[in-house]
């Protein structure tokens, strides 16, 4: 069997399979609209299947001898098909093929109600007019490259959604209550959409997505998750994020976050809209990089300051430990979006560190700081370095300036120290063993405060980050921790 080599030579053998089973196919969805803009091609590629997408998938792997894994979901009559390197570049792509279906959610359940329909009651269930548009397979099988206008010839398009590509704009194929009842996950994607595309929304879909709001109650929190994942890898972020925020979408959530809106005022004193502030620090953050969780740590590195905000009358409005409670708060708010533990604890993290650069440079960098910032943060030191210069939004372009210049410099520090000490994979040269032979002392709570109290030696820069210097200084604190345990199982 001739290994699939590229997309055309995909296209072409849906194509000839479409034929011979004598069954329409056509593409739909995020391929087509992107093509259509002129965009880079997706990956994932969608067909819609006159008949059972299900049997055709089958039908395709066998066709193709078994050159990707085949996914399949009998319930909604729908396969993915993954074919992990396709041609020369090695690149994973995704097949869905499907049959042409309505679906539809009880107002209780989170599971649609599927249905076979036809290609048009198929296109009007969709989420956008943008996305239900339709172009037989056969468009893209030809041997000559495919022109916009030959492509535009050949669409299917009941709904108008050329006309709001056109226009820049996301509406509704139906109602939009009916279109967001049916699957409520939809008033995200217009969101993350918005962001994604630079389009606008439709005012009467943005006025539903505020009325039917209560709606998002039984999407699954992995979807949520998804979703807000997806919003987050967009170039500009907070475009979707204020609309979610606009919509009352926020609130139901992330109403960590929302609750960092508004300006308190006493006396004069104003503290910056922390909402605000946060939606910059996630742009800031996704024009340097494109780890969406990092991104997901700008968004929530703040959401302690509602509940540490306090008025003091010669300091104005402070935040004291806000980093603290903003650790508390992103592991509940983490369990209940269902984010992976590790994740979890990487957002702990970075949260509960993000003020300690700031600290550093405003109390002066000492080696001994930095080394218990390298230890502490390990491999998320980078991360919270960018998470620390995104944090930095004032309008005050000389401010602005000596702050990154600052973080430069503690940029600097830290290499240079890292260089010096040797503290990639720090923890105490003595080992445990070593301790127990030479002390004789047994497993236990002793052995583990010895090796950390020659940790705090090297952190303080008592002793360098050697083995000898780590040695010789074990021997001379070993009796006081001796005496300190035997001292202790005589009063117990």
């Amino acid at each position: 069997m001739t290994p699939l080599g590229s997309l055309p030579d995909i296209f072409r053998r849906v194509n000839l399979l479409a034929r011979r089973e004598a069954r329409p196919v056509y593409v739909v969805g995020g391929y087509l609209r992107d093509w259509l803009l002129g965009e880079s091609e997706e990956q994932d590629i969608d067909f819609v299947v006159d008949g059972s997408g299900l049997e055709f998938a089958r039908a395709f792997d066998a066709a193709v001898g078994q050159q990707g894994s085949l996914v399949e979901f009998e319930q909604f009559d729908t396969a993915r098909y993954v074919i992990p390197d396709l041609g020369s570049a090695g690149r994973e792509v995704v097949l869905e093929f499907a049959g042409a279906r309505t679906e539809a959610y009880h107002p209780a359940s989170r599971k649609p109600r599927v249905e076979s329909a036809t290609l048009a009651e198929d296109l009007a269930r969709r989420d956008f007019t943008v996305n239900s548009l339709a172009a037989p397979v056969a468009a893209f099988a030809g041997r000559r490259p495919l022109t916009l206008a030959g492509l535009r010839r050949q669409l299917i398009d009941p709904l108008n959604g050329q006309a709001d590509l056109e226009q820049k704009i996301l509406r509704t194929p139906l109602d939009p209550q009916v279109t967001f009842r049916e699957d409520p996950l939809r008033m995200l994607r217009a969101a993350r959409f918005a962001a994604q595309l630079h389009f606008g929304i439709a005012r009467e879909t943005l006025q539903a997505m505020h009325e039917e709001r209560a709606r998002l109650a039984i999407v699954s929190a992995e979807r949520l998750q998804d979703e807000l994942l997806r919003l987050l890898a967009t170039p500009r972020p907070s475009v979707g994020l204020v609309i979610l925020f606009q919509t009352g979408l926020l609130d139901l959530i992330l109403p960590e976050v929302a609750a960092l809106d508004g300006v308190e005022e006493i006396y004069g004193h104003q503290h910056k809209n922390n909402l605000v502030h946060s939606f910059k620090v996630v742009d800031n953050i996704a024009g340097e990089a494109a780890d969406v969780w990092l991104r997901l740590a700008g968004l929530l590195h703040d959401i302690g300051k509602p509940g540490t905000k306090r008025f003091m009358p010669r300091l104005g409005w402070t935040f004291h430990a806000h980093e603290h409670l903003g650790r508390k708060l992103v592991r509940a708010l983490g369990r209940r979006l269902r984010f992976p533990v590790e994740r979890i604890e990487y957002l702990a993290r970075l949260i509960r560190w993000h003020m300690q650069p700031i600290q550093l440079m405003d109390e002066g960098i000492t080696d001994a700081a930095v080394r218990r910032l390298v230890v502490t943060l390990g491999p998320e030191l980078e991360d919270l370095l960018i998470l620390g210069r995104s944090d930095v939004t004032t309008g005050n372009p000389y401010k602005r300036a000596a702050r990154l210049k600052n973080y430069e410099r503690l940029k600097t520090r830290i290499a240079a120290v890292i260089a010096k000490d040797k503290l990639r994979a720090f923890q105490s040269p003595v080992r445990g063993e070593e301790i127990m032979a030479e002390s004789g002392l047994k497993p236990g709570p002793t052995v583990g405060k010895i090796k950390e109290a020659i940790e705090e030696a090297i952190l303080d820069g008592k002793i360098p980050n050697e083995y000898q210097a780590a040695h010789d200084y074990f021997k001379t604190i070993k009796d006081q921790f001796i005496a300190q345990a035997a001292e202790w199982e005589k009063r117990n």
